[in-house]
């Protein structure tokens, strides 16, 4: 008899067949990662497992990688014993937090296996690093937070709309202020009506003006002027193109400055240049004076301006260009014979306006001021004597050694650069050109340029 061959051997292994075809299946379906390879135990402690259930699925973005193996309480916690696939890497730095699977409470675990350099976390050890919330008791609690909130506010609003309103708080104060803006507008509207009508008026006829402006057809009007305008700035645009393009490609003494990089390099050499040489020139201190003198001989103004620069505090130099209306003084000798008696001979003296040039050097000793070069287009030289801290000067000057020419002269310091003058000029008398004066000048400083020019509106 074959054994292989009976019923009742058959119908056991399809039995085993389907049993194991089962078993094979459901270990297919389950989350469980211990049923069909390794897994790691892990564990950690909420506040509360409510909503969750044992073997329920532990995700990771969204997708499963366990199941809950266990729910215990530790230490008035609830402990979570979880079980995870071996691949998911979970590091020491891992955390767990419970979402929330829809409103009807049902809550899972989301599992963050941790940064990557960071070490392994042991086999079946606990996970410190836990996010609470995001429950349905969360979001009652904070709607009813809300609603608290809501309620307090309505209330406010209630108080300062009703009646004459409130002071109590700020909305209220609001409301009332609102009230006094309105019924003050509503006030001067209702006293300048007249006016505010006339404004109005003024208004509708500036805009009827704009628009028979803008829509004027003529040949002179604005379409037309606007149209021109366009046109030209298309071909501007077009000339614009042109010279970037040829600029790009290195054409012309632009484009070679751009795209050749010895060309470069030179001016970077001589910008360094032209820094140092701006550095020094900062640390130099520079000047600009004028001057006005009444001649009383002459009955005009000896005006002057000039530049002083100072390299130093011992010393400077001075360019000025002088205006003299006594400049050049003629004479003329007129012979007559009155009737009946002798000859007579009568001078008359003409001055001419002319344009010197002053160019000297000055070295200062203490209080004094020794000056040599150029004065009104001849030699000589000055001393100046500085007194009171050096407001008060007196000076002297010669120059024109053929016809020697002294002048003395007092000058004093006043404030913000203004100053007063007063002296005697050709004291010998060699031109016939002595006369006293009176006048007054400015003496600006860079500093003081530097100050005009920041506070300049231009």
């Amino acid at each position: 008899m074959n054994f292989l061959k009976l019923p009742e051997f058959k119908v056991g292994m399809l039995v085993v067949a389907i049993g194991g075809l089962i078993a094979f299946m459901s270990m297919q379906v389950s989350d469980d990662p211990s049923l069909l390879g390794r897994a790691k135990k892990a564990w950690f402690l909420m506040p509360t497992a409510q909503g969750l259930v044992k073997g329920s699925a532990i995700k990771s973005a969204g997708i499963p990688v366990g199941v809950i193996k266990d729910i215990s309480l530790q230490d008035g916690k609830a402990r979570i014993d979880v079980t995870i696939k071996d691949d998911i890497g979970l590091k020491r730095s891992a955390a767990v937090g419970m979402k929330a699977n829809g409103i009807l409470g049902d809550k899972s675990i989301e599992v963050y296996p941790g940064d990557e350099g960071d070490p392994e976390l042991e086999d079946g050890g606990q996970i410190v690093n836990v996010k609470t919330g995001g429950g349905l008791d969360d979001v009652m609690t904070q709607v009813s937070d809300l609603a608290g909130n809501l309620k307090e506010i309505t209330k406010n609003l209630k108080e300062a709309t009703a009646g004459d309103g409130t002071d109590k708080h700020i909305l209220g104060r609001i409301v009332i202020n609102i009230e006094k803006i309105t019924r003050d507008l509503s006030q001067v509207t209702g006293d300048n009506k007249e006016q505010i009508k006339e404004i109005v008026d003024q208004v509708n006829e500036i805009t009827g003006t704009i628009n028979e402006l803008v829509n004027d057809d003529s040949p002179e009007g604005f379409k037309s002027t606007w149209k021109k305008t366009m046109v030209r700035l298309d071909s501007s645009m077009k000339n614009i193109d042109e010279i970037t393009t040829k600029i790009n490609k290195g054409e012309g003494a632009i484009g070679k400055l751009i795209s050749d990089e010895q060309t470069g390099e030179d001016i970077s050499t001589a910008i360094e240049g032209i820094s140092g040489l701006v550095d020094s020139a900062n640390k130099i201190s520079t000047g600009i004076d004028f001057n006005s003198n009444y001649l009383g001989s002459v009955g005009s103004a000896k005006t002057a301006i000039g530049i002083t620069i100072q390299p130093g505090l011992d010393r400077f130099y001075y360019l000025g260009i002088i205006t003299d209306p006594a400049g050049v003084v003629d004479r003329t000798l007129i012979e007559y014979n009155p009737p009946g008696s002798s000859s007579q001979v009568e001078e008359i003296k003409t001055d001419k306006n002319k344009t010197k040039l002053s160019l000297f050097f000055g070295k200062n000793f203490f209080d004094w001021t020794l000056r040599g070069g150029l004065i009104e287009d001849t030699g000589g030289f000055g001393i100046d004597y500085h007194m009171f801290d050096r407001k008060l000067t007196t000076s002297i000057e010669a120059y024109d050694f053929k016809d020697l020419q002294l002048r003395a002269m007092l000058t004093y310091r006043m404030f913000y650069g203004i100053y007063l003058t007063g002296g005697y000029s050709d004291i010998l008398d060699k031109k016939g050109a002595n006369s006293a004066f009176l006048g007054a000048g400015l003496f600006l400083t860079n500093d003081d340029l530097k100050l005009l020019l920041t506070k300049s509106p231009f």
